[in-house]
Order: C-alpha cells, then structure tokens, then sequence
C-alpha cells in the first residue's frame, strides 16, 4: 500500500501521479491518503509531499503519524520519500531552522529556502542517477548541503544536491507531481 500524506501541502497532485505509476509500472498496489495515524496500518511505501515543513511537521506529531513513520522506518517496515518539505524532514539536520522537527531518517543537512522565494522558482533539465535526464521544478526549494555515511546524492544543480537516497528512503528538493514524468515514483516503487 503506497500511501501519501494528506495533512498539508500538494497532496492531491502526488496522489494521482502515484496511481498513474503504479499503474502503468504494475506494482499492483494501491493509493491512499493518510490522515491519522490509524490511516498507517497497512502503508508500506509513504510520500511526504511539499507544502509547509514546520506546519506537516506538527501536524504529524499531533496526529500520532510522526511516532509510527519513525518507528516503522527504522525497523525496516516503510520505505518514505520526501519531496520538497518533505525533504526537509527526512534530514537530521536542517542548518538554518530549529523549529522543525524532522523525522531524522536521512544522514544529510539540509537548508530552507536555498533557491529563494516563491516568486523565484524555476524549472531545470537535471541528471539524476540510476534514472537519466529529469525536468524538475523548483518551488521555494531547499538544498541539501551535506550527505554523510550512507546517504548519497543522486543529483546535483551547481554546487547544491537536489536528490539523495539512503537506503529505503529517498529525498528530493524539486518537485515530480508537477510533471508528466512518472520514473521517480518507479523507482521509489521498486526501491
């Protein structure tokens, strides 16, 4: 069961993407959206989209879905994926922001806003590893400054990675919904 978190952000845009994926890529498994922590029980693949990283990141510790994402993914039960602010709480460490409270499942830094604000948001051809060229759109993006023991980049732009991957869970900067390019949800799919 793929499930997309459904508490803030542009859950809606995930959630047809990631059934157009697993339908055309035919990993038989279907879409949700996760709302409360009961919503969880049978998830074992989850996208954390891009919206308010401080806002998702109370809204999921209130709700109870912040305890059982950490606990199933460090047991080896979830895959999770982050996009955007989702990104920012895969990090253990955001570098220019205390108010967040991440999931800490990723061993990278990470830093807000990098790309600058709203009104500076752009599209880019990038080349991603393991997946080729990719057109990604960056809205108010952070960047990862840093990927440390087993986390690594899987995409750069300039000086700054956009996308890094540790294991069972992947972080990207950009945002994939927001194409018709469905390789990045394969790829976490089959992960």
């Amino acid at each position: 069961m793929i499930g997309i978190l459904a508490i803030q952000g542009d859950v809606s845009e995930h959630y047809e993407a990631a059934k157009r994926a697993a339908e055309r890529y035919g990993v038989g498994e279907e879409v949700k959206l996760v709302r409360r922590a009961g919503d969880m029980n049978d998830v074992t693949r989850l996208i954390i989209p891009g919206g308010e990283s401080t806002t998702i990141s109370r809204l999921m510790v209130r709700s109870g879905i912040y305890d059982i994402v950490v606990e199933r993914a460090k047991k080896g039960e979830l895959a999770v994926m982050g996009t955007c602010a989702g990104s920012i709480l895969m990090a253990k460490n955001v570098v220019d922001d205390n108010r967040v409270r991440t999931l800490g499942l990723m061993d990278m830094d990470i830093r807000r806003n990098a790309f600058g604000r709203q009104r500076e948001s752009f599209e880019a051809d990038v080349d991603i590893e393991g997946i080729g060229k990719f057109h990604a759109v960056f809205i108010r993006a952070p960047v990862i400054a840093a990927c440390h023991g087993d986390c690594k980049p899987m995409a750069k732009l300039g000086d700054g990675i956009i996308m890094a991957r540790q294991g069972r869970f992947l972080a990207l900067v950009f945002h994939p919904e927001l194409t018709d390019d469905l390789r990045i949800y394969e790829f976490f799919f089959k992960m």
